[in-house]
């Protein structure tokens, strides 16, 4: 292990243990790993010795140089320093589910502006099967470290790319036989669908929901009814609800 300090601050960090082990086991190219002095708890031990075994450099530091450089607040006595998400084309998205021998099931994601949401939707996504997520370039939250933890290493293992036009993915993905299904309040039950085919599910933006353009490239709105007096769910969980949904339907 290296006692040497030399950290560039510009380069992509990804930070907490599970993304950590999850960076490791996804074959990312990773520079280097800093760790706590002394820290040798059993998930630290297995990415250490994971590390080690494939020759990556492992420097042991002061905790207070973790805190000064984390961008999450919350790295749990570890920092990778790694290349920078590689974002892939819708057309990889499409090609990995045709490899998969499954109809496509595609997440987009209009204008979600909060990492942590962000982060909490890719989770659930690889968690149900989802080939691939699309966001767009503007307005919206990115691979941030902060992102990446609350993925909890989703990202890792799912491909996500990242467009100029939601409206015009929404069109590429129609022309490949998918059907558009669009998150919105005044869309009909979302059990009264039938979500079992080729599928890109829409999901709008904190608060705002999905913009006019791009509720107009829906095929359809599915809503989710509401029991109580708050009228909305989080976009992260209303996400989760409606991908679930879909993989009841497919069984």
């Amino acid at each position: 292990m290296s006692d040497r300090h030399d950290i560039d601050e510009s380069r992509w960090q990804i930070e907490g243990r599970n993304p950590v082990m999850e960076a490791l086991r996804s074959g990312r190219t990773i520079e280097k790993i800093l760790v706590v002095k002394g820290l040798r708890e059993g998930g630290i031990r297995n990415i250490l010795s994971t590390a080690k075994d494939m020759g990556i450099v492992i420097q042991e530091v002061d905790r207070r140089l973790l805190n000064s450089i984390s961008q999450t607040r919350a790295h749990q006595g570890i920092i990778a320093v790694t290349t920078p998400y590689s974002y892939v084309s819708v057309e990889d998205i499409l090609e990995k589910a045709k490899k998969a021998e499954e109809p496509p099931f595609i997440l987009v994601l209009d204008e979600i502006e909060d990492p942590h949401n962000l982060g909490a939707i890719i989770r659930t996504a690889e968690c149900c099967g989802v080939h691939g997520i699309i966001i767009p370039k503007r307005r919206a939250a990115g691979l941030t470290p902060a992102a990446v933890k609350a993925s909890a290493g989703a990202v890792e293992h799912i491909p996500i790319a990242k467009v100029n036009s939601i409206a015009w993915a929404l069109e590429l993905l129609k022309k490949h036989g998918l059907w558009v299904a669009g998150a919105d309040a005044g869309g009909k039950p979302y059990t009264l669908h039938d979500m079992k085919g080729p599928i890109a599910l829409v999901i709008g933006s904190e608060g705002k929901g999905l913009r006019r353009l791009v509720r107009e490239k829906c095929d359809f709105l599915v809503g989710i009814p509401m029991k109580g007096k708050i009228n909305s769910l989080n976009a992260s969980v209303a996400a989760a609800v409606l991908m679930y949904e879909i993989v009841r339907q497919r069984g």
